[in-house]
């Protein structure tokens, strides 16, 4: 078969064309560039990379048209595809159809942690011998790729994500996925450009937890009491997890994890010990989440809890989440996606925990729901484990300035509480104060769930002396 994408330069585009390569089917894709990693990894592959839209991209009369969420209403390829009559679906229903529909899918879902906690839990999976596929919105650091197809009836971890599907199917990504057993990390209001408010937000999560079959598992996080109420609504197995401090409500949890020294863990199951687990990743979340995929993994796909844990050591994570990029002068810089306000702070939270130095926060709010002022209240706190804040203009333009989030206020609050605070009005302002205040023995954390126009490499270089 063949099979066409457009907008196929995408993370989760490139990882679907990766997935139809290795199934032997004829691959091609448009976009409006191929820029390393993904246009060579692409090539490498035997895709055929067709750079711009143009109508004339689809003569070769494909047998399938998978339109991504980045192609608007005007996209004149995919306007093109449907005037013909081709076979022209969503990215997660040619997921759904051309894939998971022989597999066992295991659904990551959540406002936060989604590519931790699904990559880690293919990684556990494979690392035992089971034959997981895997669908990632990021690049994992223990694979060559971002999706593997695995065995059919195997488990297949994919990151299930609720923005929407494409400009003709205004649905969530993950109700396409059917689960047969899931993850949910955390509920908590997103995505204001898809759903108007929290209500609609967490109706989707719902409808989401009905499609888990009676006989499938859900693993939920009882210290978020929206997903607390929503797995109450589930008809499937339930089993809440939790760490030690987190306030759980009424739910005494199945799994739960108690910190130990050393960046360790010691895990309990059903209120025995299991065994102390290495902690791959910093802070309190990624304990959490570590949790959570050693639950799925040991309870869903019924592996080896013990081997499970010992092969905790050997996970790195993914690209963009705590990925060091270099050391210079005593001084770690750091890559982070984290860019909602709770992400931000349980994000420094986790460093401030680990290093002796001082944490120096680069925060460049791009999102459509970071750019806005609904969680104006919310940064000053987020920041508060940072010794030093930096904040980047706001990463969409197109936002009024009624709406956009005001960053010199958040600053100035930063400045109340007696911490050190810059609203910057540039991106090279930003590279500039962070080389500047830098020393040696600190941390520099850079976020946003962007290209920040590369800040962390230019932090890192201007650090060097070299910009």
């Amino acid at each position: 078969m063949h099979i066409h994408l457009i907008g196929i330069g995408g993370t989760g585009m490139s990882a679907l064309a990766a997935l139809f390569a290795e199934r032997g089917h004829r691959v091609s894709g448009s976009d409006t560039a191929f820029d390393p990693p993904v246009g060579p990894y692409l090539r490498e592959i035997g895709v055929e990379c067709l750079e711009g839209w143009n109508a004339q991209n689809l003569d070769t009369n494909p047998d399938l048209v998978v339109v991504g969420n980045v192609c608007r209403r005007d996209n004149v390829e995919a306007q093109e595809a449907m005037s013909r009559g081709m076979r022209t679906i969503s990215m997660p229903e040619a997921l759904q159809t051309e894939v998971l529909s022989t597999r066992r899918p295991f659904v990551v879902a959540g406002t936060h942690g989604k590519t931790t906690t699904s990559t880690l839990t293919a990684y556990l999976l494979r690392s035992v011998g089971i034959d997981a596929g895997f669908f990632i919105g990021g690049i994992p650091s223990n694979f060559d790729r971002s999706s593997r197809l695995g065995s059919e009836g195997a488990p297949f971890v994919i990151e299930g994500d609720e923005y929407d599907s494409a400009f003709f199917e205004k649905t969530p990504k993950f109700w396409h996925y059917l689960p047969d057993s899931a993850i949910v990390t955390s509920i908590e209001y997103d995505h204001v450009d898809i759903y108007p408010n929290e209500e609609i937000y967490l109706d989707a999560f719902r409808k989401f937890v009905a499609q888990i079959p009676a006989g499938g598992w859900l693993f939920a996080w009882a210290g978020d009491p929206n997903v607390r109420e929503v797995a109450k609504t589930a008809e499937c197995q339930v089993r809440f997890y939790a760490i030690d401090g987190d306030d759980c409500g009424d739910i005494q949890p199945m799994w739960l994890g108690m910190l130990a020294p050393g960046g360790s863990m010691d895990l309990f199951g059903g209120g025995s010990l299991c065994g102390r687990a290495t902690l791959p990743l910093i802070g309190k979340h990624n304990a959490r989440n570590t949790v959570a995929a050693l639950a799925m993994a040991s309870e869903a796909a019924g592996a080896p809890l013990d081997q499970l844990i010992a092969a905790l050591p050997g996970f790195r994570g993914s690209k963009r989440r705590q990925e060091l990029v270099g050391i210079t002068r005593g001084i770690h810089v750091y890559d982070d996606f984290a860019h909602h306000p709770t992400a931000v702070k349980e994000t420094l939270a986790g460093f401030r925990e680990r290093v002796d130095g001082r944490v120096i926060a680069v925060f460049e709010p791009r999102s459509a729901t970071a750019s806005r002022r609904l969680h104006q209240e919310l940064y000053p706190d987020a920041f508060a484990p940072a010794d030093v804040s930096i904040i980047a203009p706001v990463g969409r333009s197109e936002v009024s300035s009624d709406e956009r989030l005001d960053i010199e206020a958040i600053a100035e609050a930063i400045r109340a509480r007696g911490r050190q605070a810059c609203a910057c009005s540039s991106v090279d302002e930003v590279v500039q104060a962070a080389a500047a205040v830098a020393r040696p023995g600190d941390t520099i954390v850079v976020m946003s769930n962007g290209r920040f126009e590369e800040a962390p490499d230019r932090i890192l270089l201007a650090l060097m002396g070299e910009r």
